[in-house]
């Protein structure tokens, strides 16, 4: 029995390198085969060398209960991909033990390549110097990446539900930067006993319906946003993944709730709408959203006329593309001019001081960071990529959400998705009468 346990691992980690690529190439083709195997070769590396070393750090029942964990986490990935090979969405039971330990599994052992590469510099002196002590005292931390992977889909799991407080009165920076604003926890107050009244907005982004946003789970979020009674649902795309898909209906029944706010919600695409643009455009309309590709609209709410301008998504010659959209669709007097724009690195193209607002997402808030801590600092920080919170440049602001969700491995560390309801503070009638105020 003992060799049984010793030899799964390598043979199921060996069998499942070769059989899934070769499977996905036969049944799907040659672009998701390579996908998978370069997925598997990054992680399985790093899986393969813990596993070798558990020997070295851990005895008897410990022991055998991490080989029989890794072994269990091989086999769900390998199921969860090959699944993914003819995707679609499944029930809770899958989801629970095959497509959430897999991919936790998967995530972590990514992680533990390149932790392996770097224990592997740090212990070089100690066998040179054959220090024994030394490499025992160290030989756990090759845990690490297991213990991280599994605090990190612990974050992934839930967005966090906040109140955010945008005043768009405030002057901003000449250069593009960071804004300071203000967030809180419990439900906005239904009414201000004195100032200007708020208009409430909720932004939908990158929900990634599918294995880790179940259609319960969204629409449970989606209802919990809809009771705060906002005046504008503001959806900035990237609603499904490879499993929603292939499943017809899948997001029209998770935004269901959205029909209880008829006339306020308004959509654009994400890069990976394009992939299935029916089924988001299906799904988009039973809930009476209205879809914004490169169009315009003007929207009455109780602060005034709202001019919402929606981008599509766009790779290439962003420059030209906003510069024809903002022409097409020009400012109204007394109008907040809001634009959506799901890559918040297109606002680098968008020309001066062309709108109040920018509602976008896509960045996944960075993914990992220390927000969690309370600080702003993202891996994206000092990237092209706005990775969350409020940014500036001359009169226009850009809000980045955190998402809702996210695509593949469950690596939020330290930057949980958002669930949150912004109270945008704005003086009316547009910047030319916020000047006039001024002076």
């Amino acid at each position: 029995m003992t060799e049984i346990i010793d030899l799964a691992f390598p043979f199921l980690a060996l069998l499942t390198f070769v059989v899934v690529p070769l499977y996905a190439w036969i049944q799907r083709g040659r672009t998701f085969a390579m996908f998978s195997a370069v997925v598997m070769a990054l992680s399985l590396v790093g899986a393969w060398a813990v596993h070798i070393r558990l020997p070295l750090w851990l005895q008897g029942g410990e022991l055998r209960f991490a080989q029989v964990a890794m072994t269990y986490g091989m086999a769900a990935a390998a199921w969860h991909y090959a699944h993914l090979v003819r995707a679609r969405m499944r029930g809770r039971l899958f989801r629970w033990t095959v497509s959430v330990p897999g991919q936790t599994f998967i995530a972590s052992s990514f992680l533990a390549t390149f932790w392996m590469l770097i224990l592997a510099f740090l212990r070089a002196p100690f066998w040179f110097f054959d220090a024994h002590d030394a490499q025992a005292f160290l030989a756990p931390l090759d845990g690490v990446p297991y213990v991280v992977g599994v605090l990190a889909a612990c974050v992934s799991a839930r967005p966090l539900a906040e109140i955010v407080h945008l005043d768009l009165a405030r002057e901003g920076p000449v250069n593009f930067g960071r804004l300071h604003h203000t967030r809180s926890r419990g439900r906005p107050a239904t009414k201000r006993d004195s100032g200007p009244r708020p208009l409430r907005v909720v932004q939908i982004t990158d929900p990634h319906l599918g294995s880790w946003q179940p259609i319960d789970r969204l629409r449970t979020l989606v209802e919990d946003l809809v009771s705060h009674d906002p005046d504008l649902v503001l959806l900035t795309g990237d609603f499904l993944t490879m499993e929603s898909n292939a499943t017809p209906g899948a997001l029209a029944a998770a935004l269901a709730p959205l029909r209880q706010l008829p006339g306020r919600c308004y959509a654009i695409f994400g890069n990976h709408d394009h992939e299935a643009p029916d089924e988001v455009r299906q799904g988009l309309a039973a809930n009476g959203v209205r879809l914004l590709m490169d169009e315009g609209c003007i929207h009455q709410s109780p602060i005034g006329p709202i001019q919402i301008i929606g981008a599509d998504y766009t790779r290439h010659q962003r420059t030209e593309h906003l510069a024809k959209l903002m022409e097409t669709f020009p400012a109204r007097p007394g109008h907040l001019r809001l634009l959506l724009l799901h890559d918040p690195s297109a606002f680098h193209d968008l020309p001066d001081d062309a709108v109040d607002l920018v509602f976008s997402g896509h960045t996944h808030g960075g993914q990992v960071g220390l927000v969690s801590l309370g600080l702003d600092w993202t891996v994206l920080s000092r990237s092209r990529w706005p990775d969350h919170g409020l940014f500036a440049r001359g009169r226009s602001r850009l809000y980045v959400h955190r998402g809702t969700g996210f695509y593949g491995f469950p690596l939020r560390l330290g930057v949980p998705g958002e669930a949150s309801v912004m109270e945008i503070t704005w003086p009316g009638g547009g910047w030319d009468s916020m000047e006039r105020e001024r002076a």
